[in-house]
């Protein structure tokens, strides 16, 4: 089990780029920059006073929260520019915090803009507004295919040991469980199988 769950973490990088598509809610990740689309819909509402960019990426549940300092930050920010800009910071740090606590994740401030993002997370942002998922598909398949070919190529390469030589066997198993077990987490992100899904007594039968 135990090598399971550090096969699991490999997986995790190769899935940033599937999580993004298939998972909104892991997007949480590049929401708590100043350049992320947390902030420029608080921005924008700061603007205009009408806070309907922000509410939608807050539990409703928390709307009269954000709405409280939304309120006070139109005030104070009003009395001067240190103020304003103070009252800003403020109101950016609340939506953040609590937009992430709506989707399990903790607040850890806000990044910087231009923060590096990686690959994954721009692909998404510039397939949405561009409404072309072409560039996404292609990032995700390589990536994936990539990272398959190689650990299928290693069980390839071990998998006629010698029968005396045991430690020889044992490399050849490690392959093939993280290669089998990489194969079964792709496919399962790819369905949205949850890990209780997959640790029910079928699944458990097949993996052992």
């Amino acid at each position: 089990m135990e090598k399971k769950k550090i096969v699991k973490m490999v997986v995790v990088v190769s899935f940033l780029l599937l999580a993004a598509v298939l998972l909104p809610k892991w997007v949480f990740a590049h929401c708590d920059t100043m350049d992320g689309p947390v902030i420029k819909a608080a921005q924008k509402a700061l603007e205009s006073g009408d806070l309907s960019p922000v509410l939608i990426w807050v539990q409703k549940q928390d709307e009269a929260d954000i709405k409280k300092v939304f309120q006070r930050t139109l005030a104070i920010r009003k009395l001067s520019p240190e103020a304003k800009e103070f009252a800003d910071m403020y109101f950016f740090e609340t939506l953040v915090r609590i937009h992430r606590a709506g989707e399990g994740a903790p607040y850890t401030g806000i990044k910087s803009a231009g923060t590096d993002l990686g690959l994954a997370i721009p692909a998404a942002d510039s397939a949405i507004a561009s409404g072309g998922i072409k560039q996404v598909n292609k990032l995700i398949n390589d990536a994936i295919s990539q990272e398959i070919n190689k650990r299928f190529k290693e069980v390839v390469e071990k998998k006629n040991f010698k029968k005396d030589d045991i430690e020889a066997g044992r490399q050849y198993v490690r392959a093939y469980i993280e290669f089998v077990h990489y194969v079964e987490s792709v496919y399962n992100a790819a369905k949205g199988i949850t890990e209780k899904e997959e640790t029910a007594p079928a699944a458990k039968e097949h993996l052992h």
